[in-house]
Order: C-alpha cells, then sequence, then structure tokens
C-alpha cells in the first residue's frame, strides 16, 4: 500500500528560504551567511522546524559543504541557546570530543592529565554513542575515576578541584545532541560533528580541536577566526580525537587574535602501528602507574601534551614543548589514577 500524501500546506513555512537557499542546484545554490547560518539553527535549536526539513537542510549542507561562515553561524547560535548558560571564564583550554577511539588506546586522556599538572584548567565536553565499537571520553573517564560532571556547578566544583572537568553535550545544548544521534538515520555524519567541536562553552582563551578530513582543518581555523576565538589549534588526530599519531607527521593549523600559522609535527616513529583490537583503559592506567611500559603510548601522551603546549605557550617549538612534556611526565603523581578496581 503506497504511504498517505502529505497534507496540503497553504502557506510557505517560515524555514523553507533556509532550504531553498542550499537546494537550488549548482548555478543557484549558495552558502549561507553568517547571519542566517544563526537564525536557522536557532529554529532547528527551538524545535520551530519539521522533521523533513531538517533532513533536508543537513544533508543539502553535507552534499554542498560547510563554509566557515555557516559554521561560526551555528555554534553562535547554539552558544545562544545553551540551557542553562554556562558561567564565562573558569578554564584555560577548551577540549572537545566528539570522535571517539577506534584504533587505539585514550592516550589523549594522559596528556590532559599532564597538561592539568602544569597548572592548566581543562574543560572537556563531548557526546558519545553516535558510532557503534567506538570508546568514547565519558566512559574512558568515568573508568579512570577521572571528573565527570552532571551540571555546570559541579563543573565549576571540578575546575577548582582538580583543573579538571567533562560535561556531556546532552546536558548543556541537548537539542544539537539529539541531532548528533541522527546518524544512524541519515546514513551520514552532519555537520553538527564537526561545529560541536568549537563550541568553547567556558569560553576559555585557547581552544583545541581534532577532525578526522584534512579539509575541514581550515574550516574550523576559519570559524574560530569569526567567532573572536583568541587562541585554537586544529590537527587530523587519531580516529578523529585529540591525539598526535607519533607515525604520521602531523599538520596543525593554529591562529591567535585572528592571525593564522601552520607548523608541523614531526613523527616519531617511522613505522605503521597496528591497531588494537578494542580500546580500552587499562593500559592506559598501567602506563601513568609505572606500572607496564608502551611505547607508542608514551610516544602519543608526550606529543599531544607538546602540541597542546605549542598552543597555551607560543614560545615553544616542538622541541621546546617535548622537552617540557617529558619533564612534566617524569614528574607525574602516578597517585592521580587509583589502582584499577
Amino acid at each position: 500500500m503506497p504511504p498517505a500524501p502529505l497534507a496540503a500546506v497553504a502557506a510557505e513555512h517560515p524555514f523553507a528560504p533556509f532550504v531553498r537557499i542550499l537546494g537550488k542546484g549548482k548555478t543557484g545554490t549558495r552558502s549561507l551567511t553568517f547571519d542566517e547560518a544563526r537564525a536557522a539553527f536557532a529554529m532547528i535549536l527551538r524545535n520551530e522546524v519539521e522533521p523533513l526539513q531538517l533532513g533536508a537542510f543537513l544533508m543539502l549542507l553535507r552534499v554542498k559543504e560547510e563554509s566557515g561562515a555557516e559554521l561560526a553561524g551555528f555554534v553562535a547560535a547554539c552558544r545562544d541557546c545553551m540551557v542553562p548558560q554556562a558561567p564565562a571564564g573558569g578554564a584555560d583550554l577548551d577540549w572537545s570530543t566528539y570522535a571517539g577511539k577506534k584504533h587505539q588506546h585514550p592516550w589523549y586522556l594522559l596528556a590532559i592529565l599532564l597538561l592539568t599538572q602544569a597548572g592548566y584548567r581543562v574543560f572537556i565536553h563531548g557526546a558519545g554513542g553516535h558510532t557503534a565499537g567506538r570508546l568514547y571520553t565519558e566512559q574512558a573517564m568515568t573508568q579512570l575515576g577521572l571528573p565527570v560532571a552532571t551540571n555546570w556547578q559541579q563543573v565549576q566544583s571540578q575546575l577548582d578541584n582538580s583543573a579538571l572537568s567533562y560535561l556531556s553535550l546532552q546536558t548543556f545544548c541537548p537539542g544539537l545532541y539529539d541531532i548528533m544521534q541522527l546518524k544512524p538515520l541519515l546514513g551520514l555524519r552532519s555537520p553538527v560533528n564537526t561545529f560541536a567541536r568549537m563550541l568553547n562553552p567556558l569560553q576559555a582563551p585557547a581552544s583545541i580541536q581534532s577532525i578526522f578530513h584534512p579539509a575541514y582543518a581550515a574550516l574550523h581555523r576559519e570559524a574560530d577566526q569569526i567567532l573572536g576565538q583568541s587562541a585554537s589549534l586544529v590537527f587530523k588526530g587519531d580516529s578523529g580525537e585529540i591525539e598526535i599519531k607519533p607515525q604520521a607527521n602531523t599538520k596543525l593549523l593554529l591562529q591567535r587574535g585572528g592571525v593564522a600559522s601552520e607548523a608541523t609535527f614531526e613523527r616519531a616513529l617511522d613505522e605503521r602501528v597496528a591497531p588494537v583490537a578494542q580500546p580500552n583503559v587499562a593500559p592506559v592506567r598501567a602506563l601513568w602507574r609505572g606500572e607496564a611500559h608502551h611505547a607508542y603510548g608514551e610516544l602519543a601522551t608526550l606529543s599531544t601534551c607538546a602540541a597542546a603546549l605549542m598552543l597555551l605557550q607560543p614560545a615553544l617549538d616542538q622541541h621546546g614543548a617535548l622537552a617540557e612534556a617529558r619533564r612534566l611526565w617524569q614528574a607525574r603523581d602516578v597517585r592521580r589514577l587509583p589502582p584499577c578496581p
């Protein structure tokens, strides 16, 4: 039996012009302006669009590929609609984590611990569950006994006490989180997986982001410049997470005060590294506590910490940042991660 026909619509829906801008064909289609993108996504977050319109909007953007102005406008809309509003300040570094680990263990968590040991307050935000078979940060941090918050008050307390806190996107921007979970329905990741990394809810002066597709790095940096982000770093990390791959040269895209620059983080390993069967936290805990040696894990940790230090301390080059990361590693407090329960 054929599906029932859609009910006739007497007047054009207020969201229809945004879909039309994106879908007028090869010669008529254009990108949204910053203001248009902000207005369009604000309507989405307020549930003022039909499901059919949302699907069309997201997939047209995916086919066209987002512009820096569009990404910045979407981020601005999310910041406008955050519930409740995040308290400005409180963090030195914004760390986004939306991909989940697939090929290696989450060594970046040890890099974050080194940064907090150096005196930096790191706020982590992310989402999990949208791609099967991956280990997400909230799950890994919970298993390691690291601070995971359920509201902004806990975030502030954890940053004060531990210089580290994670809060799920589901808590502070549930509408965006719900859209991110549509991947199994749409069959593709949508633009929300891109711009969620730029939300920086606490308005930290430094922001670090990872991308999976190299072409998106320049878009991230452009959006950060439009948004007035003081300093940011974008690179292609392992599985799309903020983790330097020691077996590859990594292109670092930075911007400070709107001025763009680039650097190459040279590889520490020449040989290919096989993926693990299943990412988990046990090797991460054991390496930090000195209970086991893991050459790849230590290199990934130090390299990731060094890349972040290059953002936080502009005078450092790779050599100097790695030296500082090694100093922090040698002085680490192994009790920061408790024994396996």
